[in-house]
């Protein structure tokens, strides 16, 4: 059953706008630029699928992850284009480019048998958007005591500062386009409390 945000929710100190969610995920609807990514996901998989392999990166935090398995391929990072990586996937920075708020946005890869621990993110005041792009059975993120699965085209939206993780126990690679954004006070949601 979605609920929603009061007003303005105070969190680690600091104030989200007034958002459908449901528990720690939020109703992907109250932010208009998820109908944007939808809308441009074939174009951005096909972008994903143009990169090599030797163009993504381990995910710094090796200790999430036993050091291998989890890669990625920078586009944003802290509102700024990565301009040669945005050069080689010019429709998915065009996408992104439409987001207000974005702090950080890029490729993330997880490999089969890969398990990215129990973690928090940071800083408060944010979201996490993910957008499914190449998405096995049997991988899943939970996040707070709620699982949800990735569907390629479909975003999913949530907190990250409460403890989550994510697998893959398929014998494929997982992709989806991670972003991080800072909700904008304009951003919809019916006024209630969580």
């Amino acid at each position: 059953m979605a609920t929603t945000l009061g007003l303005m929710r105070q969190r680690h100190g600091r104030a989200l706008p007034e958002l459908r969610h449901e528990a720690w995920f939020y109703d992907q609807r109250d932010f208009p630029f998820t109908r944007v990514l939808q809308r441009s996901w074939p174009r951005i998989l096909a972008e994903l699928q143009a990169l090599r392999s030797g163009d993504f990166i381990a995910w710094p935090e090796k200790y999430l992850y036993e050091g291998k398995g989890w890669d990625t391929f920078g586009l944003f990072a802290l509102g700024v284009p990565i301009a040669r990586n945005c050069a080689l996937c010019p429709e998915t920075a065009a996408a992104l480019g439409q987001i207000p708020g974005l702090v950080s946005a890029g490729f993330s890869s997880l490999a089969p048998g890969t398990h990215i621990q129990p973690h928090t993110g940071y800083p408060d005041g944010l979201l996490r958007c993910h957008l499914g792009l190449i998405v096995p059975e049997q991988c899943g993120l939970r996040v707070a005591d709620e699982v949800r699965q990735w569907r390629e085209g479909d975003c999913l939206v949530f907190d990250d500062t409460a403890e989550h993780e994510a697998w893959n126990r398929s014998d494929r690679t997982r992709v989806v386009l991670l972003l991080d954004f800072r909700p904008q006070a304009n951003d919809p949601g019916p006024p209630a409390t969580r």
